[in-house]
């Protein structure tokens, strides 16, 4: 089974067996769980326990978690799958008899022979996990070798790639997919040798509704579903001597990068970021944090102006392109209320190609801009047709934290030891605002932050909005603004966004403004960076360090960032003004439900 578990705190304990200790472990629990309390390792491949969103996948297909269940009285005994099979009293459990290890590496060795021999020029090659247990298991050759499932890659978007050849049906995508984000995309498909999992009737992912906000990719075991890699096209730019080639970095890149170096999470690094990115050759290095603080010029303008004109509310951050694109599949009556700004890479992509171009008698036929975000989605988003300048893509490239990390170790860097530089100016300058974008509840309150100041013409004292933050995926505070006290929904993950948009949909709540990102935590556990496995403490220690580094900042609100207040005094006007909202304004659209 795969779905969310609710066991009560208050179970009967019991008592039972395992490796000939005597335990007492709470009724209801499975014997994997009960392993895992005394620090028994039981190998697995389809189960993921994702505990701080309360869902589990537990289908039991693999049968890599075989332990062996002991009848003394009639030594019959059997192996059952760990993950599914409760406690019970006075059970007798082994988990590492020869009758278990053997089927456990039989499991293994069966996978193996329908699974493509390519680990060399695998995109998970020493990050798959099947790979790892094969290697534990000490599987040194395939017993059965024969026919293999051949089905065409899938690479008709510009964010994930499917290779159903590699799927070995744990499922774990399937969950995340339609219980946890609810955009219900994958499901199984075919009988028997052949199944794997996709979009229904295996359509196109391109044509299927999928918001590419990449959970499935991070949950995923194997290859079977990755990002779509553009490191190359970056190389052939940067090795062009006619292409003036900027980069610009997301906020969550700098406190997650770091772990493929082997630090530890939460270690911030943009020093070293900085400097990894100019020894690789690009012209320009800049923060996309500019870009968030410019968006709050914009958005926070846009609030302001629906809070006192009685225009449509509640207004909803639009910076996260895979709960845009979730709205326009899933609930189109709602498109009137998300806020018209472009995503912060975006409006930073459209000022390199005008303002910065100009600037430096560049011409943006010439430029090239990278985007390295968190996020999967933020691929398909740059290709979006409304999103140009005339003829020019705003953003030309995206890559992932992940595919960063790997050009890093192209180029032949020590990143762990590279000194410590500062982003390119202008466009430079940016304010802790702008870091909690990578967040959950970052944009809402970096947002909060200009708007308290603006409506009230009073200063700001305590710029931590502590009641917008947490790590629970649905919160709902009330920030005091004036004589306004303004109601926010903030939720991260698709799930509970539905809850929101469900609850606005049918007037079943009001708010004044809400902060949506699609995945759980926010950009601090995007689709695109380093692989946590479920294990949610790595992606605390990332907000932590995101809010460590809205700390450090001298300047800790958006309006208060000179840079940006000069780009608006040389070439913007006013915030949400017509040249702004030419710029850096766009539309959604209502997309078909497959």
């Amino acid at each position: 089974m795969s779905g969310k578990q609710h066991r009560h705190p208050d179970a009967r304990m019991i008592e039972f067996k395992m490796n000939d200790l005597y335990l007492r472990v709470p009724e209801g629990i499975t014997i994997l769980e009960a392993a895992h309390k005394v620090g028994v390792r039981i190998p697995t491949l389809c189960h993921l326990d994702l505990h701080d969103i309360k869902m589990v996948n537990q289908t039991a297909s693999c049968r890599v978690c075989m332990v062996e269940l002991i009848d003394s009285h009639t030594n019959r005994n059997k192996l059952v799958p760990a993950c599914v099979t409760p406690v019970s009293a006075n059970m007798e459990v082994m988990t590492h008899t020869l009758n278990a290890i053997t089927a456990r590496r039989m499991a293994v060795e069966l996978l193996l022979s329908n699974h493509p021999n390519e680990c060399f020029t695998c995109p998970k090659n020493r990050e798959c996990e099947l790979q790892a247990l094969a290697a534990e298991l000490g599987i040194r050759h395939i017993r059965w070798e024969g026919e293999r499932m051949n089905y065409p890659r899938d690479l008709s978007s510009d964010a994930i790639v499917k290779d159903a050849n590699k799927c070995i049906f744990c499922r774990r995508c399937e969950t995340m997919c339609n219980k946890v984000q609810t955009c219900g995309i994958l499901s199984g498909i075919g009988r028997g040798f052949d199944v794997f999992v996709g979009p229904a009737f295996n359509i196109p992912m391109v044509e299927s509704s999928c918001t590419y906000c990449g959970q499935c990719v991070q949950v995923c075991p194997t290859a079977a579903l990755t990002e779509m890699y553009h490191t190359d096209k970056i190389w052939e730019a940067l090795n062009d001597p006619d292409k003036h080639v900027i980069v610009q970095t997301a906020p969550a890149i700098r406190v997650a990068l770091g772990e493929l170096f082997d630090m530890e999470p939460g270690t911030i690094v943009t020093g070293q970021l900085v400097t990894a990115l100019r020894r690789m050759g690009f012209n320009a290095v800049f923060d996309t944090n500019f870009g968030a603080d410019l968006t709050i010029m914009e958005e926070a303008t846009e609030l302001i102006d629906r809070l006192q004109n009685n225009k449509t509310l509640p207004m909803l951050t639009s910076c996260c392109p895979a709960w845009v694109k979730y709205i326009e599949h899933q609930f189109p009556e709602l498109l009137e209320v998300p806020s018209t700004c472009k995503s912060p890479h975006i409006m930073f992509g459209t000022i390199v190609k005008t303002y910065y171009a100009e600037k430096n008698s560049l011409d943006p036929d010439n430029i090239v801009v990278v985007s390295v975000m968190p996020c999967i989605a933020k691929k398909a988003e740059a290709k979006r047709p409304e999103l140009t300048k005339d003829v020019h893509n705003n953003v030309d490239i995206v890559i992932t934290t992940r595919e960063l990390g790997r050009m890093i170790k192209e180029a032949g860097l020590d990143f762990a030891n590279l000194p410590l530089t500062e982003y390119d100016k202008p466009l430079g300058e940016t304010t802790g605002a702008s870091v909690i974008f990578g967040t959950s509840g970052g944009v809402i309150e970096a947002a909060l932050r200009t708007a308290y100041e603006w409506m009230t013409g009073m200063e700001l004292q305590e710029v931590e909005l502590l009641q917008l933050r947490g790590d629970t995926g649905l919160r709902k505070a009330t920030v005091q603004i004036g004589d306004k006290n303004l109601r926010i929904g903030i939720a991260s993950g698709l799930g509970n966004a539905r809850t929101l948009l469900e609850e606005i949909r049918d007037g079943k709540d009001k708010y004044d403004a809400i902060e949506i990102m699609a995945c759980p935590g926010g950009c601090v556990a995007g689709g695109g960076q380093p692989y946590h496995h479920g294990n949610f403490d790595i992606v605390r220690k990332r907000q932590e360090a995101i809010y460590q580094e809205d700390r450090n900042k001298k300047i800790r609100k958006s309006h208060e960032n000179s840079e940006i207040l000069k780009l608006y005094q040389e070439y913007l006007g006013e915030p949400f003004g017509n040249t702004a909202h030419r710029l850096l304004h766009t539309h959604f659209e209502e997309r078909e439900r497959i």
